[in-house]
Formats: C-alpha cells, sequence, structure tokens
C-alpha cells in the first residue's frame, strides 16, 4: 500500500470511528486529513481531498475547534486561513476526555443530583431513589477517572493500567 491509499483508508476509518463515537463522519474525517497533513490546509483544500461542501466543512471545522483539537493558522502572504490539527494524541485524547465530561458527565450528574431530592413516601419511591443514588455513585467515580485521566500524564496512565491488568 503506498502512503496515499494508507491516508485514505485512515481518513475513512476515523471516520467510521467517529461516527460510533458520537460524532458525524465528515467532523472526524476532516480530524483524520488534518492529523496526517504534514502542512496547515485551507478550507478548499479539504473540501477538494474530502469532497464536501464549503459549508460543512466549515461548520465542521468550527466543531472541531470548539473541541479544541483543532487551530487556525495564517501563512504569510495568503489571505485564506489554514487550519492544522494538534498532533499529540495524548493530549488530544485528554482535551476530547474533558469536552465528553462537560458536555455528557457534568449535566447528568446535575440532573441526579435533582432527582435525589425526591420525596421518600412509599416502596416504589424508595426503589427510584435508591436506583438514582446507585447511578449517581457509579456517574461519580467515572467522573472521578476523567478527572484523574485529564490531569494525568502519559506515563501515570500507563503505570496505571499496567498495575490494573497484573
Amino acid at each position: 500500500m503506498d502512503l496515499e491509499e494508507g491516508k485514505q483508508k485512515f481518513i475513512q476509518s476515523w471516520g467510521t470511528l467517529g461516527t460510533a463515537w458520537g460524532i458525524n463522519r465528515t467532523m472526524a474525517q476532516i480530524h483524520a486529513l488534518l492529523l496526517v497533513s504534514t502542512e496547515p490546509l485551507s478550507t478548499e483544500e479539504i473540501m477538494e481531498t474530502l469532497q464536501v461542501s464549503r459549508g460543512n466543512v466549515n461548520m465542521n471545522i468550527r466543531a472541531l475547534m470548539d473541541w479544541g483539537i483543532v487551530s487556525k493558522t495564517h501563512k504569510i502572504g495568503e489571505r485564506k486561513e489554514f487550519f492544522l490539527a494538534d498532533k499529540d494524541v495524548w493530549a488530544v485524547a485528554r482535551q476530547i476526555t474533558r469536552e465528553r465530561r462537560k458536555k455528557e458527565i457534568e449535566p447528568m450528574l446535575k440532573v441526579l443530583d435533582e432527582l435525589k431530592s425526591v420525596e421518600v413516601n412509599d416502596e416504589e419511591s424508595k426503589a427510584f431513589r435508591k436506583t438514582v443514588e446507585d447511578i449517581d455513585d457509579f456517574a461519580g467515580k467515572v467522573d472521578g477517572i476523567f478527572d484523574k485521566f485529564i490531569k494525568s500524564d502519559e506515563h501515570w496512565f500507563y503505570k496505571s493500567v499496567i498495575n490494573l491488568i497484573k
């Protein structure tokens, strides 16, 4: 397989994985393209390579920038904006975890905290409250793991995983 075939396979596979992770295919493909590009790319270059519309590229670039895993840059003598992906996989994983925590875990914890105030009058309300408290306990532990991962460095994480396996 030559380099171009490899890049195309990576971009297509990353797009498929992205849908499994809850992001749209084009967003994941743009991220993959920027990851494997040695130079920052313009909107037009992304459009041409992926065969997608300007609006689709702009919308997804904005989302990737909001996630903090793609940034904008300029080239001397060029009026266009160019985009590049953070290529530090560890930093990207921590940033994605940080964003998913903010968008998924924290809102759920807030709702669960509110639900713990349901009055316990009978067996049904007692069972409901117990379920909410169990889910809250589990979500709190997941949040704690996310927090440790976000604050950790690569070596601590791998050492911790290896210790779990032993």
